[in-house]
């Protein structure tokens, strides 16, 4: 008996699933035990390369800045119950001194440093050796009020000023965090509690912010149990962000995105494993009238070489927050594991803007509920005063090579009348699913193309191609409707 064909498609691609997956760990482990290991050496960034050379002897900082300054200099007791902020504060304000000749760079020593916030400055390293961990002060009465961003029009979850970041910086320029994989702890469960109490005045600041800056780096630190977002560039340009660990409980940690580029351009985010209590990543640029006005796009982002894992949100989102636009995003060899969903564009009408110019490849989905999410009504907004006939535009959206096994529906696309979806090509594409009724390949008002064979069958709305790209069917059905929340 001959074996169905997209049993014998499936088949070969769970074998690069299970490849990806031995090939990713690896590599994450290799990296994480001295693969890639940052001891002591020396590191230099080239166009979006960012590595070390050079040894020198264990317990020793590599020095990186012409100025070099260890944290117990100025009086730093890693006890974990001294709050050191003084300590910090004197430190950068030394490094802020010496931005003419090269800036300077603050080590962190093993231990458990405890402090209030504190703002990075221009021309300055950051370094966190093995086993160094910079604590926040759990107590809000620490934490810094400012104004709302701009394109939000207010706090994102109350009206008026909202907490900074644990460690903020704005209008910088040259700023590298960095070190051994030592880790920087919100200590967020006091947060989270409060806000599910409903005990906070305030927005939630995130663990790091930085806004209106340029040429910057974190690499080779973990970033941990956020209050809020946890590494939040607002409205910069030239980031890297290269091996990485960014981790929070998967469940109760409310709002703990892991990385949300926000307003920002030429930024580069690899190498990394994320876990957290909402989106992995998420792309936004400001929220409906706000977000217009400021009028600040997220554009040219390549994200690649991620282990992302998201139980109640997405690997990977676009959106809701993208009225000033989001376009020339380039997802790649991306496995998000045991999900509430795989990648997703969210939006809603009000919010006006773009998205487009959005190419997802090589992207493995294991055991997920949703695997591809085009949502078009995620009707939340700052006020009354968002134009309800402000309707975002949703086009040139490319998904290639996506692999999986074990997801429940593996593409929601949820267009409108409003707000069609325009211009979709799925090629290459085998996704083992668990539900086995009919219509878990779910479209609405969308517009597009297959290209080749792909499993499952992709739903009537789309245009049918062969491998050579030549048209085979024309759909006549672009706006039917055949979207099931049930399943």
């Amino acid at each position: 008996m001959v074996e169905p064909l997209h049993r014998r498609f499936f088949s070969s691609h769970k074998s690069l699933v299970t490849v990806f997956w031995i090939a990713t760990f690896a590599s994450l482990f290799i990296w994480q035990f001295g693969g890639v290991s940052t001891r002591g050496g020396a590191l230099y960034r080239a166009g979006s390369v960012f590595w070390w050379s050079t040894t020198v002897s264990a317990g020793e900082f590599p020095r990186l800045r012409p100025f070099s300054f260890n944290l117990t200099d100025f009086g730093a007791v890693g006890d974990g119950l001294t709050i050191n902020t003084d300590a910090f504060e004197r430190a950068i304000f030394a490094i802020s001194k010496l931005a003419t000749k090269g800036g300077g760079q603050l080590n962190v020593p093993p231990g458990r440093w405890l402090t209030a916030p504190f703002n990075l400055t221009s021309y300055m390293t950051l370094f966190l050796a093995e086993n160094a961990e910079i604590l926040a002060v759990q107590d809000e009465k620490y934490w810094p009020l400012l104004p709302p961003l701009p394109s939000y029009g207010y706090g994102r979850e109350h009206h008026g000023p909202r907490y900074g970041s644990f460690i903020h910086g704005q209008n910088l320029r040259d700023v590298v965090v960095t070190g051994n994989n030592g880790s920087i702890n919100g200590q967020g469960k006091t947060w989270w509690k409060k806000y599910r109490q409903k005990l906070l005045n305030h927005t939630r600041g995130p663990l790091v912010q930085i806004m209106w800056s340029s040429d910057i780096v974190f690499a080779n630190i973990t970033l941990r149990d956020s209050p809020f977002w946890t590494l939040h560039p607002y409205d910069c340009k030239n980031v890297t962000i290269t091996n990485m660990t960014i981790l929070a409980p998967v469940f109760e940690a409310p709002n703990t995105d892991g990385i949300d580029p926000d307003s920002c351009e030429d930024m580069i985010i690899e190498n990394s494993y994320i876990s957290v209590g909402d989106d992995g990543i998420a792309i936004k640029s400001g929220w409906d009238q706000y977000g217009t006005t400021y009028g600040r796009p997220s554009k040219n982002i390549l994200i690649r070489n991620l282990i992302i894992r998201s139980m109640v949100s997405a690997g990977v989102s676009i959106g809701s927050e993208m009225s000033g636009g989001v376009s020339n995003i380039t997802v790649e060899n991306v496995l998000i594991w045991s999900s509430r969903r795989g990648v997703r564009i969210k939006t809603a009408p009000g919010r006006g803007g773009y998205v487009r110019d959005i190419t997802f490849r090589n992207v493995t989905l294991d055991e997920l509920r949703v695997g591809i999410v085009i949502k078009t009504d995620y009707n939340e907004h700052p006020d009354g005063g968002f134009n309800p006939q402000a309707f975002p535009v949703l086009e040139n959206i490319n998904y290639t090579g996506i692999y999986g096994q074990g997801v429940r529906v593996p593409v929601r696309i949820q267009g409108s009348k409003e707000i069609p979806v325009r211009n979709v090509t799925f090629r290459d594409m085998s996704v083992g699913i668990t539900y086995k009724k009919k219509h878990i390949f779910q479209c609405a008002y969308v517009q597009g193309r297959v290209i080749g064979t792909i499993f499952p069958s992709p739903c009537e709305n789309l245009d049918r191609y062969d491998e050579q790209e030549q048209l085979v069917k024309q759909s006549d059905s672009q706006n039917v409707t055949d979207i099931d929340y049930e399943i």
